[in-house]
């Protein structure tokens, strides 16, 4: 089980790839990690440190729902972003 420090990095790492190009989804990425990221499995938070790596224009595209991701566990990100708001995001 990783130490207090070795989580408070990954924490900050993870923070700083929330970081997106896109100011909705800085909104969306940093609503997620406060608030459902500490309660994922480590394996559903590697799954979610590989989802933010993907290309901004995509996974907008996967949340309002125009296109979705092929991958299953980018689907169930998706769908726990979409959860989160009342109202698709961007409308």
């Amino acid at each position: 089980m990783p130490n207090q420090e070795t989580q408070q990095r990954d924490h900050n790492r993870v923070r700083w790839l929330c970081r997106r190009g896109m100011k909705e989804l800085d909104i969306v990425m940093n609503r997620y990690l406060e608030n459902v990221y500490g309660t994922l499995s480590e394996q559903d938070q590697r799954h979610f440190k590989n989802f933010l790596e993907l290309e901004d224009p995509d996974i907008y595209s996967w949340i309002v729902g125009r296109s979705n991701p092929s991958d299953q566990h980018y689907s169930a990100i998706i769908k726990q972003l979409q959860n989160m708001f009342d109202k698709p995001i961007g409308s």
